[in-house]
């Protein structure tokens, strides 16, 4: 689903690069956490993904499709199936919580029927139906997030990548969006999250991705067995 074939990303020539020689794959329906040191290039990673940067060597893959042959026309139609999770939740304050979780429907042109539909299924989901009326400051932070991973999965991609989705919440909410990520994944939606708290990470079963200065230097399985791999 996800496949990086020796990709580095230069931001500026003769720097030192974000991301050197990255190789590794993620299956269909793998939920895989990428953790390290600030400035290792977990973030510059998670762009690649979403076309928010091109690699400057090395081939990105998602489902299939080589990001480099996407154009840049077409860039707002291939986003619409990556789901983005923010750790500042990037909620929009003077829109409802509905509002908020419609807008990448809008943006693709659905439906009134379809987007209320779809927006009422992601709120249900992650336990916050009977607020899609209130505005987004009067909520909690856990809220808050719950509200992003909503609006990430309300188009109902194949993929969603976060980036330090639990950076500003406590351990038990924490928790418990972690545990929500995993049953997007057992409904058959690919995860990568970027995650500092290695605590919590340990706690998932998860396999973990570790970058430094920009490389991976540990690729380790779930507890129980192997899944995807170094390319």
């Amino acid at each position: 689903m996800i496949r990086f074939e020796d990709v580095a990303k230069r931001y500026v020539a003769g720097a030192r690069a974000a991301v050197e020689g990255l190789s590794f794959h993620i299956e269909p329906a793998e939920m895989v956490f990428l953790t390290g040191h600030s400035g290792a290039g977990k973030s510059t990673l998670l762009k690649l993904i979403a076309l928010l940067e091109r690699p400057s060597r090395g081939q990105v893959i998602i489902d299939g499709q080589n990001t480099a042959r996407v154009s840049r026309r077409r860039i707002p139609e291939y986003r619409r199936r990556i789901g983005v999770v923010f750790q500042d939740h990037r909620l929009l304050a003077d829109r409802t919580v509905f509002d908020n979780v419609a807008l990448p429907l809008v943006v693709a042109g659905a439906g009134h029927r379809e987007t209320g539909r779809k927006v009422r299924a992601a709120l249900d989901a992650v336990g916050l139906l009977q607020k899609e009326r209130v505005r987004p400051l009067t909520l909690s932070s856990g809220e808050q997030q719950r509200v992003g991973i909503a609006r990430a999965v309300v188009a109902r991609p194949q993929v969603v990548i976060a980036d330090e989705p639990t950076g500003n919440l406590d351990p038990e909410l924490s928790r418990e969006i972690m545990d929500l990520f995993a049953r997007f994944r057992d409904v058959g939606v690919t995860l990568l999250i970027a995650s500092h708290d290695h605590a919590l990470v340990q706690t998932m079963a998860c396999r973990v991705l570790t970058l430094r200065d920009g490389q991976i230097v540990a690729d380790v399985p779930p507890r129980g067995g192997p899944a995807g791999g170094v390319a």
